[in-house]
């Protein structure tokens, strides 16, 4: 049986596009936050954290546990963006051309491990990563009014 994971992922931008930032929260079977990380992005639209925070998630995951655990795992990513999981889960089209090469780098990295799914949940359940998000977001402010 693979080892599963469950990730939250989020991105946000403060002004579409203006400063961004994303967020992610590993939780337990329990449903208890493991490790959980928000980092500022710079001058992003919405979609676009939301799709730099699920390529962060991957690629922390495979940090975590290592390649060859990976490869034996399935990674669920859920996420309150209905756009970006439909798109990974290939119910809409990519028409977006600054999309488009995030879409590529989620892809590729998928190649990496055993099973990923994306999952949509509502923004009341996906509470961790957007914190992580406002937190990094409140952050970058500071040291910009310093």
């Amino acid at each position: 049986m693979k080892q599963k994971v469950i990730v939250y992922t989020d991105g946000g931008s403060r002004g579409n596009p203006g400063p961004s930032a994303l967020g992610v929260a590993f939780v337990d079977e329990n449903g208890r936050v493991t490790h959980q990380y928000g980092e500022t992005l710079g001058v992003r639209t919405n979609n676009e954290a939301e799709y730099e925070a699920i390529i962060f998630a991957l690629k922390k995951t495979k940090q975590l546990f290592g390649k060859d655990k990976t490869k034996e795992m399935h990674v669920e990513v859920r996420m309150d963006s209905e756009l970006a999981c439909r798109q990974l889960s290939h119910e809409y089209k990519v028409e977006n051309s600054n999309i488009v090469p995030l879409f590529l780098k989620v892809w590729n990295l998928m190649i990496d491990f055993g099973e990923v799914s994306f999952t949509h949940v509502p923004r009341e359940k996906n509470k961790d990563a957007d914190r992580m998000v406002n937190e990094a977001l409140d952050r970058g402010v500071q040291k910009s009014l310093l």
